[in-house]
């Protein structure tokens, strides 16, 4: 769903990073002058591991990304950083994995991924190839806010842009079982929804084998005027798409950055992000891909647990935020990440997410199971049971804020009807029961409450958003 608009942030309210970097409307929290403060911080803060530190700079398809780039180049070389230009726009994976490979020690993204048009941010990449860390971020945070805006650099600087997009796209076919494309009738539609996927998924696509057709392709700063978000009232036309081809065909999308994914299966009915993480997950465990173990949010559904017990895989749950994933991936404790969201990782390529890996993965998935993923899905489903996950979002008013405050001192012992098994509020409030469970929590990107359940049937999951609104002192808007 499309999430509220938020109210004019005041101009001197102090840069914060949310779940994923930093965020907020154009031209009112995001301007040029706070620009050049955070890259100044930035560097500060770089510099404390490395002497000059590369940092390479780059942003997506919304408007004013390439001028907001520039004004970070020049700041960040003012800093006394070493600013690298990528060949923008490029989407977040590539960047991601440009660092991770030894191209700089740090990114700079301007990109709001998933956000409505009117929002405007900055993803900070750390040397790994992840998300900052929580303490790199408030380190971050306490230079911006030791700084006054530093003026404009007095003169224009200019560099050779990088193309990251080659090795990347190189890597990742060299993981991907093209031969199981080979000879196959497999159709794949593309919805890169105006944003940077545009031009390299539908390459990697194509690289693979897969038979495609592109739709949204041209880069526009609005995105055809909604949020470039993967979700199923925005892949109307990709779903209508898929049918109109008939047979063995895929439907696939990326997010504004194309570090989210979604995919359709042959009738166009979105496969849920649990269930693909599912897929994924018993897909690369089943061609000995997988090894060490399982990383997920707390949102998420637990079918992938179940799935990853099936292949002898642990499973660790971490709070919201990628970048916890991430971790989890470098320091070796899992290979593969994923969250409700729409978030994938798997780490001979990709420490953060990355829909285009994702997208490549469900193709040659498509591509074996004589294109019907729903057959996939329900052989997994015949052996570990169903259950539906799904996520709202509203208007965060201040009392359902100090509700869900103290929900988290005293949680229910009952919900739903249901006993309340496990509590975990190590983000919002995770209520555990016997046939699902109820979270909620304050969005770390967006002026919204949300709400996350797990429940034995769409209408049981309708009942227990209800009661989780009921928790907050908000009405039922069914």
């Amino acid at each position: 769903m499309t999430a509220p608009r938020p109210q004019l942030a005041a101009a001197l309210t102090p840069i914060c990073f949310g779940t994923s970097g930093w965020r907020g409307i154009l031209a009112d929290e995001i301007t040029a002058p706070r620009m050049r403060v955070l890259a100044t911080a930035v560097a500060r803060w770089a510099a404390e591991t490395q002497r000059a530190p590369r940092i390479l700079v780059a942003h997506d398809t919304r408007f004013l990304g390439r001028w907001l780039a520039q004004l970070a180049f020049e700041s960040l070389a003012a800093s006394g950083a070493r600013p690298l230009r990528a060949a923008s726009p490029v989407p977040t994976p590539v960047v991601a994995h440009a660092v991770r490979s030894g191209v700089a020690e740090a990114a700079w993204i301007v990109t709001a991924s998933h956000n409505e048009p009117a929002y405007q941010g900055v993803k900070i990449l750390a040397s790994w190839g992840g998300g900052v860390t929580g303490e790199q971020a408030r380190r971050i945070e306490r230079h911006a806010a030791a700084l006054r805006a530093p003026a404009a650099p007095s003169a224009a600087r200019s560099a050779v842009e990088l193309d990251l997009v080659t090795p990347y796209l190189t890597e990742l076919a060299a993981l991907i079982d093209r031969d199981a494309l080979r000879g196959t009738r497999l159709k794949v539609v593309y919805d890169a929804l105006h944003g940077t996927g545009s031009g390299v998924c539908d390459r990697a696509l194509r690289a693979i084998g897969a038979q495609l057709e592109v739709l949204h392709a041209d880069h526009t700063p609005r995105f055809g005027g909604a949020a470039p978000d993967p979700t199923p009232a925005r892949l109307a036309g990709l779903a209508r798409a898929v049918r109109a081809r008939g047979g063995h065909t895929l439907g696939l999308a990326t997010d504004g950055d194309a570090d989210r994914f979604a995919v359709l299966d042959a009738n166009g009915v979105a496969i849920s992000e649990s269930d693909a993480l599912a897929l994924l997950v018993d897909h690369l465990a089943r061609g000995g891909r997988l090894r060490r173990g399982v990383a997920i949010s707390i949102a998420t559904g637990t079918f992938v647990e179940r799935v990853a017990a099936e292949h002898g895989l642990p499973v660790a749950r971490y709070p919201i935020g990628f970048k916890h994933l991430s971790r989890a991936l470098v320091d070796g404790t899992a290979d593969v990440a994923g969250e409700e969201s729409g978030g994938f990782a798997w780490e001979p390529l990709a420490r953060d997410k990355d829909g285009i890996l994702a997208c490549a993965l469900f193709a040659e998935i498509a591509a074996q199971s004589g294109g019907s993923l729903r057959a996939r899905l329900q052989q997994l489903v015949r052996r570990h049971g169903r259950r539906v996950c799904g996520r709202v979002a509203r208007n965060a008013t201040a009392r359902a804020r100090a509700r869900l405050a103290a929900l988290a001192k005293a949680p229910p012992e009952r919900v739903d009807g249901e006993r309340v098994r496990e509590v975990d509020t190590r983000d919002g409030v995770r209520l555990g029961l016997d046939d699902g469970f109820l979270m909620l929590r304050a969005s770390g990107t967006e002026p919204v409450l949300r709400l996350y359940a797990e429940a034995p049937d769409p209408r049981a999951l309708a009942e227990r958003f209800a009661a989780g609104w009921k928790l907050l002192g908000e009405p039922d808007q069914r």
